[in-house]
């Protein structure tokens, strides 16, 4: 069980995770430019954090909770906290006479946001770590 400060620091270690997961993906598609019939492949970030930012920001007093008169009775199905972003090919390039359809400029842009919107997740990061600090060195000069 671990202890959660922040909704905020949660939804920001899990697009640093999808992050990481798609610089994986457009680096498998670089490296497969040569590779005959190969479709480039994506997630779809946005609607995966969009998903789990409404899973976490979820009011529990907006839910009906399933009474459990008996210890025998089954227990209701709780919610999956392993979210998996959707995995879609990449399409609209021309294919080339071998059916690979990596288009190398746009993989490598696509690589270059990624990496600039990773960055952009650890600054926020240390933002929201920033936040914790300042209160803890604040409360060390209350006397």
């Amino acid at each position: 069980m671990s202890i959660t400060i922040s909704r905020t620091g949660t939804l920001l270690k899990d697009a640093l995770n999808y992050r990481a997961m798609r610089q994986e993906m457009i680096a498998s598609n670089i490296a497969n430019v040569d590779t005959p019939g190969y479709k480039p492949r994506d997630i779809n970030f946005e609607q995966a954090l969009m998903q789990k930012k409404a899973m976490l920001l979820k009011s529990d007093k907006d839910t009906l909770k399933m009474a459990q008169t008996d210890a025998s009775h089954l227990k209701p199905k709780e919610e999956s906290s392993s979210f998996k972003p959707t995995l879609y090919f990449r399409d609209g390039h021309m294919a080339r006479n071998d059916g690979n359809s990596v288009d190398i400029d746009i993989e490598t842009t696509e690589m270059s946001k990624n990496s600039i919107m990773f960055n952009a997740v650890i600054a926020a990061m240390k933002k929201d770590g920033m936040i914790y600090q300042s209160v803890i060195d604040a409360s060390r000069n209350v006397r």
